[in-house]
């Protein structure tokens, strides 16, 4: 059961998601929000993102539901304007927006989707954080969400899996940077989980036998809500042995 500071701890905080209007990035918008955070819910969908904007402010929080680009500079930009004009401060970023690609081998790979998956997963992720930097204050938390991609190889998803691997070494860097400054780092590295993102990248996958968004989701902000003076520096959570 939670207590009282713990239920209220995130009250008038402000969180941006990116990728926000499905899967994992949706679970998390739902249970920030759920603990009385307002959120800034972000991708390239519009209509989605209206729909999600109209489900989360029946829990009587401020919503901003914004269009963005990740891999546009100028998109981020102006993100970042709205959030500015529109809140008075920025604590949690979860950078969440990726996607992944057919399996294919490097030999057939298109450098084109090669590209398109890279500027997503890690361009994005740079661009977004280095535009919230500017605005958020001692106290603040990033979650990078990288798959357990970002440390092991999957034969067929080069390109996946090197954005992966570069948003990780990204990630640590970027926690010893901030130390300093009082801002928490986190990988979030989530096994197998049931999102739409099995229709590209394996689409007889078991997803029954898989995790629910909704586990990641209260994974991260269980480590959102560690006291201000400690911290998990990454969240690795997989099916449980022998489901998947």
């Amino acid at each position: 059961m939670k207590t009282l500071s713990e239920s209220t701890r995130l009250h008038n905080q402000v969180a941006l998601i990116t990728g926000a209007t499905r899967g994992i990035g949706l679970a998390i918008a739902r249970a920030l929000a759920g603990e009385s955070c307002n959120v800034v819910v972000t991708a390239r969908d519009e209509s989605s993102l209206k729909k999600i904007s109209r489900e989360l402010t029946s829990k009587k929080i401020r919503v901003l539901a914004h269009v963005c680009d990740v891999r546009d500079p100028d998109s981020v930009d102006d993100l970042f304007r709205a959030i500015r004009s529109e809140f008075r401060r920025f604590d949690i970023l979860i950078n969440n927006a990726g996607i992944t690609h057919l399996n294919l081998p490097v030999e057939k790979l298109p450098f084109a989707v090669w590209k398109d998956v890279l500027e997503t997963n890690l361009n994005g992720m740079f661009l977004v954080t280095q535009a919230a930097l500017a605005i958020m204050k001692r106290g603040g938390t990033i979650v990078n969400n990288l798959s357990v991609a970002a440390n092991r190889v999957f034969p067929g998803s080069a390109a996946y899996n090197a954005s992966k691997h570069g948003a990780l070494g990204m990630t640590n860097t970027l926690r010893e940077e901030l130390r300093p400054r009082g801002i928490r780092v986190i990988a979030l590295l989530p096994g197998a989980t049931d999102t739409d993102i099995w229709k590209t990248l394996w689409p007889q996958a078991p997803r029954r036998k898989m995790m629910a968004p909704e586990t990641v989701a209260q994974a991260v902000v269980q480590a959102i809500l560690l006291p201000a003076n400690t911290t998990v520096e990454s969240i690795e959570i997989r099916p449980s042995v022998g489901t998947l």
